[in-house]
């Protein structure tokens, strides 16, 4: 079965505060493993074998004043390995007027979407965005809206209880594709959490312009379990449809517990119960349309 890996990473050290300065919590656990250089070649031997014929890199936190750079340094990696095939860069949507940032980035061919992340979280581990409720901003949402004029998605990175303000903000955008990172980023295990995701996540698929993205599956448990990510996929397929479904490795974070041939292996066998065709979209054909690749 083709594959397409929607959400990876690859990254020089040198350029990530967050990885060559002090180390600082994150949610996805201690990570001095991946303190260091993870490179095209080195991804590129992790997928060896498991049928991935496509990538879209998504930011990786560079220095705001470096979205450029780093839209840049992918492409020249690109030229040099034939991959990525399409990347996901960073512009702030919290500017008066984003235009002058997506002008610059639109010098790139590879440029497929934005992401910034607007997850917050009442535990300050969990939290990325200063504000809960970026997604409700009139700025933001005229900034995302911007993104249509490019043809590039906004990758929506929010909690469950962010997700009736993502819900205005995709109603703001018609013209935007909306990709939410992660199937909304479930922390809360307990029934009562479960239950508010799902409710959640229902109200978000009612947008038609969202998609969702089944990646980070390890973030708060630490581990490959197929279990968990069974009932994951179960869920956001039953909610969203396979056609608005696409599958990513979140690689190299993922690495820090588990091999990619296992990861993959546990998100196919989670979709098993779809048809061949439902596995396609889930695995290729929704990312293929999202991202233009």
């Amino acid at each position: 079965m083709k594959v397409v890996d929607s959400h990876f990473h690859v990254w020089r050290q040198s350029d990530l505060p967050w990885l060559s300065g002090p180390m600082q919590p994150r949610i996805f656990g201690p990570y001095e493993p991946i303190r260091r250089d993870y490179s095209m070649s080195e991804y590129l031997q992790d997928v060896s074998g498991t049928g991935v014929e496509k990538a879209v890199y998504v930011q990786a936190n560079w220095p705001p004043e470096k979205a450029e750079d780093e839209v840049a340094w992918l492409e020249k990696v690109a030229a040099e390995t034939g991959w990525p095939h399409g990347v996901v860069g960073y512009a702030d949507m919290t500017a008066d007027d984003v235009r002058p940032a997506l002008e610059r980035l639109a010098r790139h061919p590879l440029m497929r979407g934005i992401r910034q992340q607007f997850h917050w979280h009442k535990n300050p581990l969990y939290r990325f965005a200063a504000d809960p409720d970026l997604c409700r901003s009139p700025v933001v949402q005229r900034n995302v809206a911007r993104l249509a004029e490019h043809e590039w998605s906004f990758d929506l990175q929010v909690f469950s209880g962010q997700m009736p303000g993502a819900c205005e903000l995709a109603r703001s955008c018609p013209d935007v594709t909306f990709v939410l990172q992660h199937a909304g980023m479930l922390e809360d295990l307990e029934e009562t959490g479960r239950e508010t995701w799902r409710a959640n996540l229902e109200a978000l698929a009612g947008q038609p312009n969202v998609v969702c993205k089944l990646s980070g599956f390890g973030t708060f448990i630490h581990r490959n379990d197929t279990a968990h990510i069974a009932w994951l996929v179960e869920q956001a397929v039953a909610i969203f449809g396979a056609e608005r479904c696409l599958w990513g490795s979140n690689f190299p974070i993922e690495k820090l517990w588990t091999g990619y041939a296992d990861l993959l292996a546990a998100h196919q066998a989670a979709a098993a119960t779809p048809s061949d065709a439902q596995k396609q979209e889930i695995f290729s054909g929704t990312a293929c349309r999202v991202y233009k690749v």
